[in-house]
């Protein structure tokens, strides 16, 4: 039941989470890849298509309307001032890097958008960062995966608590994201 439903929704799952948030929703593939409920490549994959065009989205809304999206709470206004004064001293350094900081992942490409940044190049460079994050993560989680199966011998007999434990982990920091980071 468990695999049907992957298969059938899963990779669907993953790139829609991978296109608003990420972290979270691609650590838990790469485990239930491990499991051999997906496969690790589609994982992979699947999470750089739906981060880079999750992200190319924000920029092209940020060079069109950046700081009316900006406007819109003052603690966002904040957050991307703060991500624009990055992006300035190093521009190519956050658009390769921005996804692996926590709390700026859905600012900076806004940010980056704003700044005049220049399409082409973060068509580019947000390609290779979201190609690296992808691999970075998604294979991480999937060798974890082992490391667990190690440390608890035969995993299958906790596979359910594992991936209800990773759900719940899962569960609670998006919601601790979303009460603190406001929306664009």
């Amino acid at each position: 039941m468990l695999q049907q439903f992957l298969q059938d929704f899963g990779y669907f799952a993953l790139f829609l989470g991978t296109f608003f948030e990420g972290e979270t929703i691609l650590v838990l593939a790469g485990f239930l890849a491990f499991r051999g409920y997906m496969d690790i490549n589609a994982v992979v994959a699947t999470a750089f298509f739906g981060s880079y065009a999750g992200d190319q989205l924000w920029y092209y809304l940020g060079r069109k309307h950046g700081r009316k999206l900006l406007a819109r709470k003052p603690r966002l206004q904040l957050m991307g001032v703060k991500a624009l004064s990055y992006v300035q001293r190093h521009p190519d350094i956050w658009v390769l890097s921005f996804r692996f900081v926590y709390g700026l992942r859905t600012v900076m490409p806004v940010a980056i958008g704003l700044s005049g940044y220049p399409p082409l190049r973060y068509l580019l460079l947000n390609g290779i960062g979201a190609a690296v994050w992808a691999a970075a993560l998604g294979y991480a989680a999937f060798h974890f995966g082992a490391v667990l199966e190690g440390m608890l011998g035969n995993i299958k007999r906790y596979e359910l608590w594992v991936l209800g434990g990773l759900l719940l982990l899962g569960a609670i920091l998006w919601l601790r994201r979303r009460l603190k980071t406001p929306k664009l």
